[in-house]
């Protein structure tokens, strides 16, 4: 098992100062980023790479995402203790990590087996505890709704449908939305059972999300 030396926990703090400068005030945000080793997501080669604040190949032509956009997502979700999240792509487990430091109740889903496979033996490892599913997120996972919070850590051609319905009333979906070099940053609030409202963030550039409410869908 990985260790988590003064070191790392050192460059750890340092990448939280460099997200304050950035932008980032959500301070269970920040608190989560500098409690979660990102280092043990990467091969022990590369650890000096793990506190940069860029994005890093894992396999399977997916990436670990860069710190500040994980920061940015999860500070557009306004997290609370109490809120159930629904994580659509989980990668490499980072962002869902990330996520458990600020609620227990998270659930994930991959759509990569070997990816799904990876993250599920991490947790594993490391005693966490989130609700892990493979399959297709670009239509949620209907059968554990609503959710308070959804959170989409791939690149979407529009919104799927399925997740708005999979939100409470309040609710807040973040979605990066746009074509497969860029994407718009979206956080959409259930303000009734009919009614959403909208708001456009900065742009980013995400691997796609595949399903059939994604890239796979002829899109």
């Amino acid at each position: 098992m990985e260790t988590d030396l003064y070191k790392h926990k050192g460059m750890r703090r340092g990448l939280v100062q460099h997200l304050r400068q950035k932008g980032i005030r959500d301070e269970r945000v920040l608190a989560a980023i500098e409690a979660v080793p990102r280092h043990f997501f990467f091969e022990k080669a590369f650890v000096e790479q793990a506190y940069q604040d860029k994005a890093f190949p894992i396999g399977e032509g997916q990436t670990i995402s860069q710190p500040y956009t994980v920061a940015f997502q999860s500070e557009l979700l306004r997290l609370k203790p109490t809120d159930k999240v629904l994580e659509i792509g989980t990668g490499s487990g980072y962002q869902c990590c990330v996520l458990l430091q600020i609620t227990p109740n998270v659930y994930t889903i991959e759509y990569n087996k070997p990816l799904y496979e990876k993250a599920r033996r991490f947790f594993a490892r490391y005693g966490l505890k989130p609700h892990t599913f493979h399959g297709d997120g670009s239509e949620g996972l209907p059968m554990h709704a609503p959710y308070d919070k959804i959170i989409v850590t791939a690149g979407a051609p529009v919104v799927p449908r399925s997740l708005l319905k999979q939100l409470n009333v309040g609710g807040i979906l973040v979605i990066p939305v746009g074509n497969e070099s860029s994407q718009k940053m979206l956080r959409i609030t259930r303000t009734t059972e009919t009614e959403f409202e909208q708001e456009e963030f900065d742009d980013f550039k995400f691997v796609p999300l595949l399903g059939r409410e994604g890239w796979d869908a002829g899109n």
